[in-house]
């Protein structure tokens, strides 16, 4: 579902942002779920842009959290070792499309993600 909205420059980095700043996991613990959420919290309430960008970016980042865990618990029994190199692709992946997707000014939605926030 792509939808284009009519949006100022502003709101389109922001909701790039949303997705970008997954990336801060890479350096600080939970910063791939921070870093969306300080942004959304932010401007939530000043764009429906940014919000609905917001959103779908810590659906997925706390999904992906999730199946990274029972992926490390499936080390034990082998799996894991596939698993979670794969599960690691599959996030810098579609982390990068879902910003260049924002910054295009286009509706994203994440596959293989729970709604938590709707």
């Amino acid at each position: 579902m792509n939808q284009t909205f009519g949006l100022h420059k502003e709101e389109k980095t922001y909701g790039m942002l949303c997705h970008l700043l997954a990336f801060s996991g890479l350096i600080i613990p939970f910063g791939n779920i921070l870093g969306p959420l300080i942004i959304w919290l932010m401007k939530k309430d000043q764009s429906s842009y940014v919000d609905m960008h917001g959103k779908e970016s810590l659906n997925f980042q706390i999904s992906n959290a999730i199946y990274t865990i029972i992926s490390s618990l499936l080390i034990f029994v082998l799996i894991g070792f596939v698993t979670t190199p794969l599960l690691f692709i599959f996030w810098l992946v579609f982390t990068i499309i879902g910003s260049i997707r924002a910054s295009e000014g286009n509706s994203y939605r994440y596959p293989l993600t729970i709604r938590f926030l709707k």
